[in-house]
């Protein structure tokens, strides 16, 4: 395989069976990119449709999200996970509205400078937005460059998996060129081909069950519908869990996701 091949490969099973329909992909709207990104991070593509939908006609653009308060798009994003994200994602459009006067930057420096916004987001809102020509990574990429060019290897390299994508990278084509990658990063995942613990970024994530996680989730959703005291907090949980539940909801106050007054706590404003 020679990276001209493998962009071949690549963009021919785009053509054949690429997810052109994605909500996402019928916008360049760098506002509804970004919302797309931030939730895709970790959750799969068929659990964030709904939630895309909903975010963006709930909040259509940068200015009513910068507007809306937290406690309101912490609820939106229920049953999505991270609610950690969410938080970002308001930071970053207030930023924009404050600093850019609402108007999105269109580099990956600006745009990384942003609460929230890592070095890939960054680089995924200006190929999908501005077809800038910009090389990024992320797991279905990586999935692709890893089955074609390191089978037979471990500990893979970010930086080796970079060196493929460069080589391999159809300038002009940005917008048209991840989304033929991810995709066809998903279709190896799909048929069992997912070679990502290669890569020396991999980490195995721990089960939901009995983690911090899924402290953190529980409580956010039942802050969601009423404020609630301490000790019904601690109640959702095992009595051996207590100083974990503790530990989270101090947690989730210093992050700024939670309030705390007198003898309850909410979602924060």
């Amino acid at each position: 395989m020679t990276p001209q091949k493998f962009r071949t490969l690549v963009f021919a099973h785009y053509k054949r069976e690429g997810r052109h329909t994605l909500p996402w992909r019928q916008t360049q709207d760098p506002y509804n990119i970004l919302v797309s990104e931030t939730m895709l991070q970790q959750t799969q593509v068929e659990r964030v449709i709904p939630y895309y939908l909903t975010f963006i006609e709930t909040f259509p653009t940068v200015t009513d999200l910068a507007k809306a308060p937290l406690s309101e798009v912490l609820r939106l994003w229920q049953g999505l996970g991270y609610n950690r994200r969410a938080k970002y994602l308001r930071d970053a459009a207030q930023a924009i509205v404050a600093h850019h006067g609402g108007v999105f930057p269109d580099t990956p420096e600006a745009l990384q400078a942003l609460p929230g916004v890592g070095p890939y987001t960054a680089r995924a809102v200006c190929a999908f937005s501005f077809n800038t020509d910009v090389v990024c990574i992320e797991t279905n990429i990586r999935t692709a460059v890893l089955h074609h060019f390191f089978c037979d290897k471990e500990q893979v390299s970010d930086a080796e998996i970079l060196a493929i994508l460069e080589k391999a990278f159809p300038k002009g084509r940005s917008r048209e060129w991840y989304a033929a990658l991810m995709d066809y990063g998903a279709h190896l995942k799909r048929t069992g081909k997912s070679l990502n613990t290669k890569s020396k970024t991999y980490t195995k994530q721990k089960p939901f069950k009995g983690s911090l996680r899924e402290i953190r989730g529980n409580i956010l959703r039942t802050l969601a519908n009423a404020p609630q005291t301490k000790n019904s907090l601690r109640a959702l949980f095992p009595e051996d869990r207590t100083q974990e539940v503790d530990a989270v909801l101090d947690a989730l106050v210093a992050e700024g996701l939670l309030k705390r007054s007198k003898a309850k706590y909410a979602l924060a404003d």
